[in-house]
């Protein structure tokens, strides 16, 4: 009874004794005008009463002299000239606790799994936090297990780093994205499918996902359907629960696909706002939000982390596309999925030889770093002379190296590659590259 009443008062502040409304004064496109609200300000959530009696959340995205422009959450109709707009809140905020584990729910934090209601109560987390104080922030952590060979020895992935996964559509990043959140060690995944397509959820979450992954996963959905507001929200709502988790201690994947679609979706809030539009058609907004959200995730001032892997669109395989090249110079690393060996049937996709992960030489012992210089060394001879060897130009004994190279990249190859049913531990995968290697790297004391 005591815990029920606990739970009731906690939600008491949330009521508010007065209600601040304008009124709808135009509509262009996917702005609503609105006069009558001073008070607001940018990022401010209100309420439109539509025709019928529903109301309808929006939020402040911009000024026009005095008139406030919104931007409603869902479907503009049913809104006209003179309908209500009443000032929800200031500061956006989103209740989080223990309960949102092992559940799907939508960008505004509403469950939509059909597993019932969530937890009431928890913890008041700001929306759009900002970053911890780069000054007081804790060094990334040991090597994590992510239960993927290629990216546990050649691109090792520390907890608190930030990595991001570089492809076109249809390679492999969310089945990549899946084997992380099944078998990484880290204690809860947050993952957050923006502008994903509406038949590929369910289908990631029971066959990609499955249940041993779902169980202690967050899953934050907002399809290509919805409107740009509830896209952007779904990475907001994302970065928020990862970080009520890492406060409370815990070592917290987030996985975001995709960030292009955030910035895209944030480019038609700029537009309808007004924003000049700049390279590619993206307002300046788009570059100031991507440091602001990104720089979100990473180790904590005290305790707790959040590791971030975000997935980018890269059209035509233009790593210069404005996106990727902003998203790559904030993060930690890159992972380059590629079509040709999508194509080849390599799987996971993984170009190593063009990824790099920046904390990894500092994150290995100089033994597994002797042993994956050598490995990248003799696969990227290889690569270089490929086309020679197949054609029968190169002659065996014209250079060692590369002799060495066409006996050993089989095996490298064959290393790389991975099912999406296995799991590889870290603690085997340098014996394994070492083995491969023998007695080339024979001499190399692990």
């Amino acid at each position: 009874m005591w815990d029920a009443f606990k739970e009731a008062e906690s939600h008491i502040s949330d009521v508010k004794s007065d209600k601040i409304f304008g009124k709808v004064a135009s509509i262009s496109g996917l702005l609503v005008e609105a006069k009558g609200l001073p008070q607001a300000s940018i990022g401010s959530r209100c309420l439109i009463e539509d025709r019928f009696g529903h109301k309808k959340q929006a939020e402040v995205v911009g000024y026009k002299e005095e008139r406030a422009l919104l931007m409603p959450y869902g479907s503009l109709e049913g809104i006209g000239p003179n309908c209500p707009v009443y000032l929800a809140s200031d500061r956006v905020s989103l209740k989080v606790n223990s309960t949102y584990v092992g559940r799907v729910i939508d960008a505004l934090g509403h469950p939509i799994d059909g597993q019932g209601p969530l937890g009431l109560g928890g913890l008041d987390m700001p929306l759009k936090a900002s970053p911890p104080p780069a000054g007081a922030r804790q060094s990334v952590g040991h090597k994590m297990d992510v239960g993927v060979r290629a990216l546990n020895t050649f691109l090792s992935i520390c907890e608190g780093q930030r990595m991001g996964i570089f492809a076109g559509s249809g390679v492999g990043k969310s089945t990549l994205m899946s084997m992380v959140a099944k078998y990484a060690s880290a204690d809860v995944n947050v993952i957050a499918l923006v502008g994903e397509r509406g038949r590929e959820v369910r289908e990631f979450i029971l066959e990609s996902l499955g249940e041993e992954g779902l169980k202690r996963s967050i899953i934050v959905v907002a399809t290509s359907d919805e409107p740009p507001l509830m896209r952007r929200q779904a990475a907001y709502t994302a970065m928020t629960i990862a970080e009520y988790f890492r406060d409370e201690g815990k070592n917290v994947m987030l996985m975001m696909d995709s960030v292009t679609r955030f910035a895209m979706a944030q480019r038609e809030i700029g537009l309808s706002a007004g924003e000049p539009p700049t390279t590619k058609g993206y307002t300046p907004s788009v570059f100031a939000e991507l440091p602001r959200l990104l720089e979100r995730a990473g180790p904590s001032v005290d305790k707790g982390s959040i590791t971030a892997i975000f997935t980018v669109l890269v059209e035509g395989g233009d790593m210069e596309e404005p996106i990727a090249d902003a998203v790559r110079g904030i993060l930690d690393g890159h992972i380059l999925l590629s079509r040709t060996l999508a194509e080849r049937g390599h799987f996971p996709a993984i170009d190593v030889l063009k990824s790099v992960s920046r904390t990894m030489p500092k994150c290995n012992t100089e033994a597994e770093n002797k042993v994956v210089r050598a490995a990248r060394e003799l696969y990227s001879t290889y690569t270089d002379m490929e086309e020679l060897i197949r054609l029968g130009a190169y002659k065996k004994g014209a250079d060692p190296l590369v002799d060495q190279s066409i006996e050993y990249a089989p095996k490298i190859k064959e290393f790389l590659q991975q099912s999406e049913d296995e799991k590889a531990e870290l603690t085997e995968g340098y014996q394994t590259l070492k083995a491969a290697l023998s007695p080339l790297a024979d001499e190399v004391d692990l």
